[in-house]
């Protein structure tokens, strides 16, 4: 077997990035030229664009092209491009969703939809739930412009094999993060020792939805063989394990400056995290004690949090994290040493996990 020679990259992080908010807005446009008759439609567009332009890593359309580029030495085409962004606009449905789920205020330093939605309708005797329900047809919106953009435009421009491929990874991408959030809702809340679980949250929210669909389906609409998405699985599959790792640390130790969230909401509600999991499993009973009386408190205050920080730490749970985390980047890595992947994306590949294992965001 022979080493692929390096070509140039087509496109950047930055370049997928807005190619992809270019095409949704696009694409806004156009609903919103079909639908004159309908000017509330705009509440819902605009909340939309807002949430896009506010931040967010457009990490599942830029896997996704990088998937492509790591087997094609040809630029994606406009079909497959719109493939992608896709990915982005089914993830805001999931957070416009997930927002309402966890009671969150905030993402990426600004409002979150029911938030705004809610001070929207504040002259209305049930703001709160006006906002949220309106939220919730936000998400339901969103989710279907998701099948939009595909059939309309997308989809329609792909050869038969490539919609073959396509469409079983993307309802799989769909179910497992579905499935994900279903399985993080019902054990939020609920204290545990048990890292299993937490592990099972991680590889259907975060390994699959996250890294591993995106990257095998731009790969796939390439004509990847069966050896290019093997090894494309064996850097997904610790990369996404990682991600997740280090968002779950962010969530209780970040800078809510850089991350543009709360590093209490996660301990009012108590999500089931492997950093939790894990501290529990190590605390002393009095340790233990004090971390199931705090977490899920919704009157978490500062002193209380930082109680909880304290047992984390003392606990080994953030030190056995963190070499969870660089094990996995260590083998993320590993699997790139494969000959069969385009030298360029492989580059682009590192980078990423470089940025995971590194990020304050």
């Amino acid at each position: 077997m022979t080493t692929r020679p390096a070509t140039p990259l087509p496109m950047d992080a930055a370049t997928i990035r807005a190619t992809t908010d270019a095409l949704i807005h696009d694409f806004l446009d156009e609903r919103e030229q079909e639908a004159t008759e309908l000017p509330e439609l705009s509440v819902f567009t605009d909340l939309l664009r807002a949430l896009l332009d506010s931040g967010g890593k457009r990490i599942r359309p830029t896997l996704c092209v990088i998937g492509w580029q790591a087997v094609s030495d040809n630029p994606p085409p406009t079909a497959v491009l719109r493939v992608a962004a896709s990915l982005e606009l089914f993830h805001a449905f999931a957070m416009i969703h997930d927002d309402i789920m966890d009671g969150s205020d905030t993402r990426h330093g600004r409002p979150t939809a029911h938030r705004v939605l809610t001070d929207r309708h504040a002259d209305h005797p049930d703001a709160a739930a006006i906002g949220a329900g309106t939220a919730i047809l936000l998400g339901d919106l969103v989710l279907c412009w998701t099948s939009d953009l595909l059939l309309l435009n997308g989809v329609g421009d792909l050869t038969p094999e490539q919609r073959s491929v396509a469409w079983p990874l993307l309802n799989a991408l769909r179910t497992e993060a579905i499935v994900g959030q279903y399985l993080d809702l019902t054990a939020t809340g609920r204290p545990s020792a048990d890292t299993r679980s937490a592990w099972r949250i991680i590889r259907h929210k975060a390994v699959r939805y996250t890294v591993e669909h995106p990257l095998r389906l731009g790969a796939a609409l390439a004509g990847a063989s069966a050896e290019q998405l093997r090894a494309l699985s064996a850097y997904a599959f610790p990369l996404g394990e990682a991600y997740q790792l280090r968002d779950d640390m962010l969530g209780v130790f970040g800078d809510p400056e850089r991350t543009g969230k709360s590093i209490t909401d996660d301990l009012r509600t108590a999500k089931h995290t492997v950093l939790v999991a894990t501290a529990l499993q190590h605390a002393t009973p009095a340790e233990a004690r004090t971390l199931t009386s705090l977490l899920g408190d919704s009157a978490l205050d500062g002193t209380g949090a930082r109680t909880i920080r304290e047992i984390l730490t003392s606990t080994g749970a953030v030190a056995a994290v963190e070499r969870a985390l660089r094990e996995r980047y260590e083998q993320a890595l590993c699997a790139l040493t494969t000959p069969c992947l385009a030298s360029v994306a492989v580059a682009e590949l590192r980078r990423l996990a470089e940025s995971v294992i590194t990020r304050n965001t």
